[in-house]
């Protein structure tokens, strides 16, 4: 009986969690957050003023292939440091093979010297980055392979994406 309530309770809550399922605000819509012209910020934009991909970008097309390799390696090395407690093993995995992936990609784009050079706008946080990118660059031809390696640079970027443009949805025209 108690898992046939369970069954019930969970149905329900699925349902009542896929009816309000927030929605993202069209890019036009959404007020972008004002970029630091320069490179003073702790993010670089991987987007120049004029809304071209900046040479860090051209220089990292492979940048994300050689991610997955650190990825791979952080999650086999976790496994070896954790033994036979799997949960940590794989916690500790991701943070190294996060760590290894920015460490291959930055080689891969030229280093943070590099970046910091080639880029004319930058942000404080990486919600602003996010924001910045969807309302400003998401209709850009390579946008989702230029995402993608900007948030192999900055893997925060991975799991601050979405919530970030959720967020700015709310406040949209």
């Amino acid at each position: 009986m108690k898992l046939a309530v369970a069954a019930v309770l969970a149905l329900a809550l699925t349902g009542c969690a896929t009816m309000h399922q927030p929605q993202l605000a069209a890019p036009a819509a959404i007020v972008a957050p004002q970029p630091i012209i320069g490179n003073a910020g702790k993010y670089m934009s991987p987007y120049t003023e004029d809304g071209t991909v900046t040479a860090w970008v051209e220089k990292g097309k492979g940048a994300s292939a050689g991610s997955a390799v650190g990825g791979f390696v952080g999650a086999q090395a976790g496994a070896k440091i954790a033994g036979q407690i799997p949960f940590i093993g794989g916690i500790i995995g991701q943070k190294v093979g996060e760590s290894a992936g920015r460490a291959v990609a930055l080689q891969m784009v030229g280093g943070e010297e590099f970046i910091r050079a080639n880029s004319d706008l930058s942000f404080n946080t990486v919600q602003d980055l996010a924001v910045y990118m969807y309302a400003k660059n998401s209709s850009h031809k390579d946008f989702a392979e230029v995402l993608q390696l900007t948030q192999e640079i900055y893997p925060e970027l991975k799991t601050a994406y979405y919530p970030a443009l959720l967020n700015a949805s709310k406040t949209a025209k």
